[in-house]
């Protein structure tokens, strides 16, 4: 490790770092029904990054109980699952036609919630993923516009859309809302080449950390995630960035940062995100160094 640290160039390093802090996950037709939206909006609201996918589609094919144990099975591209269930005394499954409740013993109803299945269905199975096509970003003027603005009248949904949805799967989109203030990812290194300028070096990163707008921010995770999942329906940012050309990345390079880091990191997130480069993972945390010289690159032991 020592030599590894070694062979860095300075002493000190920072990469600006952004996060998910909310999110919602609907179904791409919603978008066109304000009335299914309206519980949603105070999320939705802040959410300027979406991103555009397919989804397994999710059947409830049986439901029963043994004793206090309910179990439900589920089909999931053409293979069904069980998820059980341990009720607690006096619980006991029943339904109303086609809908499907349990009753405790004052005739009290309920039933599991929809994304806390789905979310233990990924778990268990594996199965439940998003296949990332598209990532996109709306902002407006001042944040004024959230995703659902710029869904609306997207071009390329409809071209996915139009394009033909393989059987099982359904169009589906991730929303999300970025973190409010900016964070900064710094590593401190005794064995480095050059140690005369890491008060200045603390300077700059303390600046960039203060003067990175909520727009440019938006913009670096949109960019950050896009050359990360390498989307089939994204052009600008897949082989660009990162790049001292990119406007956006100017101030980093001025102020000399050694990377940019974007985080998708929800414990309860009902699907594990994938594309044709990434695997299925429940975290994914895209990590670009800024510099093409190995002494500059931060994440080495990551």
């Amino acid at each position: 490790m020592n030599k590894l640290m070694a062979d860095k160039l300075y002493d000190i390093e920072h990469s600006l770092g952004m996060y998910a802090i909310s999110y919602c996950a609907i179904p791409a037709e919603a978008i066109y029904d304000k009335e299914k939206l309206n519980p949603l909006m105070k999320v939705i609201d802040n959410c300027h990054i979406y991103l555009i996918g397919l989804t397994p589609i999710i059947t409830l094919v049986d439901a029963k109980q043994e004793k206090n144990v309910l179990t439900l099975s589920y089909r999931i591209c053409g293979q069904e699952y069980n998820l059980y269930f341990e009720l607690p005394r006096g619980y006991n499954l029943r339904s109303d036609g086609e809908q499907l409740y349990v009753e405790n013993s004052n005739g009290q109803r309920s039933w599991l919630d929809d994304d806390n299945i789905q979310t233990l269905l990924s778990d268990e199975t594996n199965k439940v993923n998003f296949e990332v096509k598209y990532i996109g970003q709306a902002y407006g003027v001042d944040g004024s516009r959230n995703a659902i603005d710029r869904l609306l009248r997207h071009e390329t949904l409809q071209k996915i859309s139009l394009k033909g949805i393989p059987a099982g799967y359904r169009l589906s989109l991730l929303l999300l809302a970025i973190q409010p203030n900016n964070q900064l990812i710094t590593m401190m290194n005794p064995f480095a080449k050059n140690k005369e300028e890491g008060a200045s070096r603390i300077k700059a990163g303390l600046e960039k950390l203060f003067d990175t707008n909520e727009q440019e921010r938006v913009t670096l995770y949109e960019a950050s995630l896009i050359r990360y999942f390498y989307p089939e329906f994204n052009k600008e940012f897949k082989d660009s960035f990162p790049s001292t050309n990119l406007k956006v990345l100017q101030d980093c390079y001025d102020k000399d940062f050694s990377g940019v880091v974007a985080e998708i990191c929800f414990d309860e997130l009902p699907f594990k995100l994938f594309s044709e480069s990434v695997e299925p993972k429940s975290y994914h945390i895209a990590k670009h160094d800024l510099h093409k010289s190995d002494a500059r690159h931060m994440f080495f032991g990551l």
